[in-house]
């Protein structure tokens, strides 16, 4: 008997520091209405100091667990998507898998640019289906305003901050994710790329002098590409779940600009009630785009059971990626998803004193060997 791939819950986290048009006008030469014809973008959430990857990726994938009433203690795999890690390593997945309580699990972040979430979410369908593993999480999370350069509007305008996770369990029910592409053409990886930091150009005082810790892109040509790419995975990953076009009732793209999204639309005829736009009040959040768009589109009630999904990403590498999604989850009542959030907030609290717990236990460990090692290692009296 097959096995399917369900998504049974979902989240999102955004910072409460917006920033609009207005806003970034007023620190570079840039307008409103310049930003608006060019992208479809109104507004970006910028995180604060204090907020990171990883701690968007927590908020994300607690309330993506609690939406799925799952224990911890079952997840066997956390995914991060990121552009922009917490650290090169540890991988942040390892830092969200602690915070979770998810002591059994394995973790690992995938880096795929702006397809990360969909690459991470056809991985993850794969291994339920192989039975290698039965519940995963699934999350995008960004802090791309540390790798933007305020002063350059060709870039700076575009992007934002945020995370989105979805909780993907196997069942032998029909349904959940049902088909994937894969694409990548390295070729074009100079398209979009952050040059410094990493072990061609290691971090120093010529990398950041001459701003190679900052993302470059060149516009033109990945517009191009996404213009191109889009309707294209989106055709192929509905011919593979046996779709016609006429059968999706909700496109979910990544939202990198407006203009990206109307032409993926034409080329796919489909109306604009079938195409789910939220750039406007995020910018790009690159591999958290998706994710947080698939909760605003549950929220607004413009998905239901059986609903036939296609979630499309495109980015950096250069690569792209498509998964079709028949949709099974029972969104909960408001009394279920209170009580749900209640106990998830007592499991994550045992969660972070365990984690405290075993930090001090390797502190002490650490302590105790070496005065251990100074003993035996002392000469002894004459």
């Amino acid at each position: 008997m097959p096995r399917y791939a369900h998504i049974i819950g979902w989240g999102k986290y955004a910072p409460a520091n917006v920033v609009t048009n207005v806003d970034l006008a007023k620190k570079v030469d840039t307008t409103d209405e310049w930003i608006r014809e060019r992208t479809g973008i109104a507004q970006r959430h910028i995180a604060t100091e204090k907020e990171s990857t990883a701690l968007m990726a927590v908020h994300a994938a607690r309330d993506a667990i609690e939406r799925a009433d799952v224990d911890p203690r079952e997840i066997d795999l956390v995914i991060v998507a990121t552009a922009t890690p917490e650290y090169l390593f540890p991988a942040t997945a390892c830092l969200v898998q602690s915070a979770l309580g998810a002591e059994r699990a394995g973790a690992y972040d995938l880096e795929a640019g702006c397809s990360g979430f969909v690459y991470a979410l056809a991985t993850a369908a794969a291994m339920i289906r192989s039975e290698t593993f039965n519940t995963i999480v699934v999350i995008g999370s960004e802090t791309l305003s540390r790798v933007v350069d305020w002063k350059d509007r060709g870039t700076c305008v575009l992007f934002g901050d945020g995370a989105g996770a979805v909780v993907l369990r196997g069942s032998d029910a029909p349904g959940g994710v049902l088909a994937s592409t894969l694409g990548a053409d390295g070729s074009g990886g100079e398209l979009l790329i952050l040059p410094g930091g990493g072990a061609k150009h290691p971090a120093g005082p010529d990398t950041v002098l001459s701003k190679m810790h900052y993302l470059k892109m060149n516009g033109r040509e990945v517009y191009r590409f996404a213009t191109k790419i889009m309707a294209e995975a989106a055709k192929q990953v509905a011919a593979r779940a046996s779709w016609s076009l006429d059968q999706i009732d909700l496109f979910i793209p990544h939202q990198a600009n407006a203009r990206i999204i109307e032409s993926a639309a034409k080329a796919l005829k489909l109306p604009p009630e079938k195409i789910f736009v939220n750039l406007q009040n995020y910018g790009n959040t690159s591999a958290a785009s998706i994710p947080i768009a698939l909760c605003e589109a549950l929220a607004a009630g413009k998905i239901t059971a059986g609903a036939r999904l296609i979630l499309v990403g495109f980015g950096a590498g250069l690569t792209w990626a498509a998964c079709a999604v028949e949709w099974t989850a029972a969104k909960p009542g408001a009394a279920t998803l209170r009580h749900r959030v209640a106990t998830g907030k007592l499991r994550f609290a045992w969660a972070g004193i365990k984690s405290l717990g075993w930090q001090i236990s390797r502190h002490v460990d650490a302590v105790v060997s070496k005065v251990i090692d100074a003993v035996e290692k002392k000469p002894a009296a004459k």
